[in-house]
């Protein structure tokens, strides 16, 4: 599946009435950590598509959004179940390690 861009515009239709999971992350085009991690996204949502749908909000773009979900490091990332979302991780050092995070957040 393919990662979207999430504005305020499109916040609501794509991360809070989503029928599947989304995760949300929280980045900024001159992060060189958001850059680094931005492969093991690519290979999540491969390995996930069916299951997850994964979004990225450009702090830059959207101050709007990084205020209203009070993020103050990026990259952060939040997973949105049924318009809410659980426990943030923030610069997660690994792919395994945001494995680890979804499946802790995953509702039953």
């Amino acid at each position: 599946m393919t990662i979207k861009t999430i504005t305020k515009d499109n916040f609501d239709a794509e991360v809070i009435n989503s029928q599947i999971p989304v995760i949300v992350e929280f980045w900024a085009p001159w992060c060189g950590y958001c850059r680094r991690i931005s492969p093991v996204l690519d290979r999540l949502s491969e390995k996930l598509s069916d299951d997850i749908q994964i979004g990225k909000i450009n702090v830059d773009e959207q101050s709007e959004l990084e205020d209203r979900f009070s993020v103050e490091i990026i990259p952060t990332f939040l997973l949105f179940q049924s318009g809410r979302h659980g426990d943030r991780l923030i610069a997660p050092s690994s792919q395994s390690q945001i494995e680890d995070w979804l499946q802790a957040q995953r509702k039953p």
